[in-house]
């Protein structure tokens, strides 16, 4: 009577277990193309916000490579290059590259690099920095990272393209050097990149 009690129970559990596994796998479905158009969205206007719309007419999704440079971009994968064109022109370049040595680890960051060299505009995409400290790299909290805007390798110089405390021309946060230092090199190495391989990354 305990043994058939029991084989009962069984069943019933997997039963239950079945059905929802088929109600998640049913919502995950109904819900999928929902998220991706979400992060689509997100991210589209994060890109726009490195390059206004008004200034390219091509499709920045589609027109895309991928790019590695483990010294410059700071990660050993791919890099999404997003190509503007206007008129079929090449206008800008962004670059979703890593600075990987933030205080908390990687910081996401989109860099916007005109054909002229000069920025078109930096944003945080993502990171784990401390609350509180790290909130100044986001555009919503300060407007810090926009003073990258119109900036070029050569303006300012090598040296100026560092935190003040390393002599450079660039704030740091009040007890927060590491994160401002880390997003600040990251800039710099992705203009050099570009730099060196502007013909590659219109190919």
């Amino acid at each position: 009577m305990i043994i058939k009690r029991m084989v009962q129970m069984g069943m019933l559990l997997g039963v239950f277990a079945v059905i929802g596994t088929a109600i998640l796998a049913i919502t995950h479905e109904q819900t999928k193309e929902r998220i991706a158009e979400n992060e689509r969205n997100v991210l589209l206007r994060n890109l726009h916000a490195v390059i206004s719309p008004d200034n390219h007419d091509n499709e920045l999704f589609t027109d895309t490579i991928e790019v590695t440079d483990t010294n410059l971009l700071g990660t050993k994968k791919a890099v999404t290059v997003y190509r503007a064109r206007l008129d079929a022109k090449p206008v800008t370049v962004i670059f979703a590259a890593i600075a990987p040595d933030g205080y908390n680890g990687n910081i996401k960051l989109l860099v916007a690099i005109n054909m002229d060299g000069t920025l078109s505009g930096v944003r945080v995409i993502g990171h784990r920095e401390t609350p509180g400290l790290g909130d100044y790299i986001e555009e919503t909290r300060s407007d810090w990272i926009t003073k990258f805007t119109g900036l070029s390798l050569h303006n300012p110089d090598k040296k100026g393209w560092h935190v003040k405390r390393d002599g450079g021309e660039f704030d740091q946060f009040t007890g927060a050097t590491i994160t401002p230092r880390a997003i600040v090199k990251a800039v710099y190495n992705c203009m050099i990149y570009f730099e060196q391989h502007q013909q590659d990354v219109f190919r």
